[in-house]
């Protein structure tokens, strides 16, 4: 398996992904919300073609993907807003969730990005570091149980960065 960073040759396999890894909304249009998300984070001011990655397989197939947005603390644009990560069913639980984790983190390090953040389970993300935001003074922009809302702290962390977080804008329409 490689993790590289998406191309537009990738959006239609990006979009099979998250319509494989997700659930369609009842009495919707049969498209999980995560698959059109992506799209309109692509449309978006907060999008950052550095943290959209893919993995693919040795035939060279996207079998995931994982994207990171800009998203704000207190108005300030100094925190990315994980999500989604998708995984193909028949891919699930061979590590390809954990290796776009540890990708996406590793280039938001590498970049000097001081925080992520995602909406997620408790029982999963903390091994990769998150734990509750508000244990690092960052508060949900709705009233999601602090358990699922969580941060990781990178590098160029600082404790000055405190107050509401803000996904990108089109998180704001799910």
């Amino acid at each position: 398996m490689l993790i590289r960073r998406e191309t537009t040759a990738d959006v239609d396999a990006i979009r099979a992904v998250h319509c494989a890894a997700f659930a369609a909304p009842a009495g919707g249009d049969g498209v999980p919300v995560e698959a059109t998300l992506v799209d309109a984070l692509r449309a978006d001011d907060g999008w950052l073609p550095a943290y959209s990655l893919v993995a693919v397989d040795p035939d060279g197939q996207v079998v995931g993907h994982v994207v990171a947005t800009r998203a704000r603390v207190a108005g300030e644009p100094v925190a990315l807003g994980l999500g989604p990560l998708g995984v193909l069913p028949g891919w699930q639980r061979r590590g390809v969730g954990s290796a776009l984790m540890h990708a996406v983190l590793g280039a938001a390090d590498a970049r000097d990005e001081p925080l992520v953040v995602l909406l997620g389970h408790p029982d999963y993300y903390p091994r990769f570091g998150f734990r509750p935001a508000v244990e690092v003074g960052v508060t949900p922009p709705q009233p999601w149980g602090p358990q699922y809302f969580m941060a990781r702290p990178l590098n160029a962390w600082r404790d000055t960065i405190r107050g509401e977080f803000r996904y990108a804008r089109p998180f704001d329409d799910l």
